[in-house]
């Protein structure tokens, strides 16, 4: 596939980050299908959506003509093999486990037409562990998007050794076409860039509330008054969940043995008692709804 011939866009996984993908991709102009196993997430996904779209029209960011002709791109399924089967490009956005986003890429070497791209959307997870699942890792690429998709410009797109110039030039332009910054890494590396200067500044901040040296609200505080952050590093946490951080330490653990690297006991025990954070309506903070 050349460069450009990206029509049909395929994102699998209708949470937090898919669903916003999947309309910054329908906003692209493309033809969109969002696709999840749960029909009640792929409800969840278009309510919330609706939602956003109508307050951007509200505050002058869209107009109502732009809103509909985005949602006219804009489809739903739970059949993974209808989603995928006459797609360009597929946007995985699945949990962050490798076991499961292996057996999300077989299903999709088994569906998905021979020229179709493999991109993943993982903060942590390299291509190269993924594109042995396959028969073609020469078109298979990060592309990680950053939470809150619809808000935040970046996307780091990450080639392997196996990853193609033409595929890794495809997912530039499909991010230059919604909107998006791309930024081109051409050496893997676990948590790319952002997240292991992100993850390091985490890890100092929970180091020092675990040693008793700060509360975790003041290190938030210093971290916004004093660093000029928007939001602290727990407040971090909170907003793109618990469980989250826990499976991309446990990732990177994994990958390197280094005992540094193993999840935080203190945001384990959190995950334990289901305190996700904003998603759960409790993490280090409390989320009245």
């Amino acid at each position: 596939m050349m460069q450009g011939e990206v029509n049909r866009v395929t994102v699998i996984g209708s949470g937090s980050m898919g669903h916003q993908i999947g309309m910054l991709c329908a906003l692209g102009g493309y033809q969109t299908i969002i696709q999840d196993i749960e029909e009640k997430a792929l409800k969840e996904a278009e309510s919330k959506l609706h939602g956003i779209m109508n307050r951007w029209v509200s505050k002058g960011r869209l107009s109502e003509d732009e809103k509909m002709k985005a949602f006219t791109h804009l489809s739903f399924s739970s059949k993974l093999e209808e989603a995928v089967k006459d797609t360009d490009l597929v946007i995985e956005a699945v949990t962050e486990k490798l076991e499961v986003k292996k057996d999300v890429f077989q299903k999709l070497e088994q569906f998905a037409p021979p020229h179709t791209v493999f991109a993943t959307n993982s903060s942590t997870i390299v291509n190269s562990l993924l594109a042995d699942a396959t028969d073609r890792p020469e078109k298979v690429v990060n592309m990680h998007f950053f939470f809150p998709p619809l808000v935040m410009d970046c996307v780091e797109v990450v080639m392997s050794e196996q990853t193609s110039e033409e595929t890794a030039a495809l997912a530039m332009d499909v991010c230059k076409r919604i909107n998006r910054t791309a930024v081109l890494l051409q050496k893997e590396i676990s948590g790319f860039v952002a997240n292991r200067i992100l993850g390091a500044l985490q890890k100092e901040a929970v180091s020092l509330y675990e040693q008793g040296i700060a509360d975790y609200k003041d290190i938030d505080l210093i971290c916004r008054k004093a660093l000029n952050h928007p939001i602290g590093p727990f407040e971090l946490m909170d907003l793109s969940g618990l469980d989250v951080a826990a499976f991309v330490m446990e990732q990177r653990y994994q990958e390197t043995k280094d005992p540094e690297d193993k999840p935080f006991p203190c945001v384990i025990e959190k995950v334990e008692k289901g305190e996700l954070g904003r998603k759960t309506g409790k993490g280090w903070y409390d989320y009245p709804s």
